[in-house]
């Protein structure tokens, strides 16, 4: 593959990860992988959750198509690539700055904090239904989330926390 292609690969890969991302998000993991997915969204003290297996089924899937690549398809191999920039990128948004498992880094402006905020609301619904903001990259305006939560609290196809400032 030539230089240029490889590139646009690998930021294809990066890219198409966010709707992925957001798509799984929406409808595995706060659908038939709710299961799985809903000790992420409740309190506890454990290191780890087993929100955590899709981290090992995702992961396992980019090792595969690194192997593949390897011996068939560049394009696979660099493709594989991008989704892995994605997937640190993602650790060090969601579970670094958002959840805190890292490091400690509270932003006070700037997308950082959208991003913060957002992921926030979209913690403000209990249980799978409803919700807001299922991407992990791209944040919309917290008023504009807000007000979406209100919405479907008051059509009744969300339960909202109860939470001092949230504003609903």
């Amino acid at each position: 593959m030539s230089t240029p292609a490889i590139i646009l690969t690998v930021l294809g890969a990066v890219a198409f990860m966010e709707f992925f991302a957001w798509w799984a998000h929406k409808y595995v993991m706060h659908g038939w992988g709710w299961g799985w997915h809903r000790d992420h969204h409740e309190p506890h003290d454990n290191a780890l959750e087993r929100n955590d297996l899709f981290a090992v089924i995702f992961g396992s899937i980019v090792v595969a198509m690194f192997l593949i690549g390897y011996y068939l398809s560049d394009f696979l191999w660099w493709a594989a690539l991008g989704i892995t920039i994605y997937g640190v990128i993602y650790t060090l948004i969601h579970d670094g700055l958002v959840h805190q498992r890292y490091f400690r880094f509270v932003p006070k402006r700037g997308y950082a904090k959208r991003l913060v905020q957002a992921h926030k609301l979209h913690h403000a619904t209990v249980g799978k239904e409803g919700g807001v903001s299922f991407g992990f990259l791209i944040a919309r305006d917290p008023a504009a989330l807000k007000a979406d939560l209100r919405r479907q609290r008051e059509a009744g196809t969300a339960v909202v926390r109860d939470s001092a400032g949230a504003g609903f």
